[in-house]
C-alpha cells in the first residue's frame, strides 16, 4: 500500500524520450521557413536549368560590326532526365558536360545548409543546454537530428524530380528513359534517398563539433562532404538496380550509427556553450 506523501518518480525509457524529441524537432521543421525555401529551390533549379540551357544551347549571335557569328559553348539539353543524374557505363551518353555539375547532386549540399543551422539554433538560442541539464543521454538528440535530416532531404529529391518534370514539359524535351527505363529512374531516386543518411550523419557530426559557429559547421559539413561527393553518380547512377539501393541503405545505416556514435560521444565530451 502506497504511504501518504510518498514521491513516486516516474522513469521515461528511451523511447519517450525520442518520440518526444521527434515530436518537436519535426514540428520545428515544418513550421521553419528555411525548410520551404530550400524545397522551393530544389523546385527552381531543374526547371531554369533545363529552361535555360535549351533555350541558349546552341544558339548563335552575330557581331553587327564584323559580320562574325559566335555559337554559344552551352552544349544543349535533349533529354529531361539529364538534369536529373547520368548513366554509368557505355550508355552515358545521356549526359552533359554541365549536368556533370548541375544536377540533383547538389542537393546534398542543400541538406547540409538544412541541418547545419537547424542544429546550430538549437546551441545559440541555449535550447540545446536546457535539455541536455535534464537529459543526461544525447543519443536520442543525435537520432531525431539525423532523423530530420533524412526527410528533409529526401523532401528536397523529390521536388528537384517535380521540378524536373516541369521544366522538360516547359522546353518540350524528351521524357525518354532510354537505356535507364523507369524502373532505373524510381531506383535512382531511392538510391539517393539513402545515400542522403551518409551525408546527413557527416553534417550532424559537424554540427555538434561546431555547435553554436554555423560557420564552422558549415565549412566542415562541406569539407568533408567533397570527399564522398565524386563517388555519388557511381553509387546512383540513372540507370540504377535494386543492388545501388541495397548498398545505398546499407551505407546510410553504416554511417548513421558509427557517425551517430561519435556524436553522441562529442556532445557529451565537450562544452555545450
Amino acid at each position: 500500500m502506497e504511504k501518504m506523501g510518498e514521491i513516486k518518480i516516474e522513469h521515461i525509457s528511451f523511447g519517450k524520450k525520442l518520440k518526444s524529441m521527434l515530436s518537436v524537432d519535426f514540428r520545428r521543421m515544418f513550421t521553419t521557413p528555411l525548410f520551404y525555401i530550400l524545397v522551393g529551390i530544389a523546385v527552381v533549379i531543374p526547371i531554369l536549368v533545363l529552361v535555360m540551357t535549351t533555350t541558349v544551347g546552341g544558339s548563335t549571335s552575330v557581331d553587327p560590326t564584323t559580320g562574325v557569328e559566335t555559337v554559344a559553348e552551352i552544349e544543349p539539353i535533349t533529354n529531361t532526365w539529364q538534369v536529373v543524374e547520368s548513366i554509368s557505363g557505355e550508355s552515358a551518353g545521356m549526359s552533359s558536360g554541365i549536368m556533370s555539375m548541375c544536377n540533383i547532386n547538389l542537393l546534398f549540399f542543400m541538406a547540409a545548409v538544412f541541418v547545419c543551422i537547424f542544429v546550430s539554433d538549437d546551441f545559440r538560442s541555449g535550447y540545446a543546454k536546457n535539455l541536455f541539464a535534464v537529459r543526461s543521454k544525447k543519443a536520442d538528440y543525435v537520432i531525431s537530428k539525423s532523423l530530420v535530416g533524412c526527410v528533409s532531404g529526401a523532401f528536397m529529391i523529390l521536388a528537384y524530380f517535380i521540378g524536373a518534370v516541369i521544366g522538360g514539359a516547359i522546353a518540350g524535351l524528351s521524357f525518354d528513359a532510354g537505356a535507364a527505363g523507369i524502373g532505373g529512374i524510381i531506383m535512382c531516386l531511392l538510391s539517393k534517398i539513402f545515400l542522403m543518411a551518409v551525408f546527413v550523419s557527416i553534417f550532424v557530426l559537424m554540427s555538434v563539433v561546431g555547435k553554436q559557429k554555423l560557420w564552422l559547421s558549415m565549412i566542415g559539413s562541406f569539407a568533408v562532404g567533397l570527399l564522398l561527393f565524386m563517388m555519388v553518380p557511381s553509387l546512383t547512377p540513372l540507370n540504377s538496380t535494386i543492388m545501388n539501393v541495397i548498398l545505398c541503405l546499407a551505407g546510410g545505416a553504416l554511417f548513421s550509427v558509427g557517425l551517430g556514435a561519435v556524436s553522441n560521444i562529442v556532445l557529451r565530451k565537450t562544452s555545450l556553450v
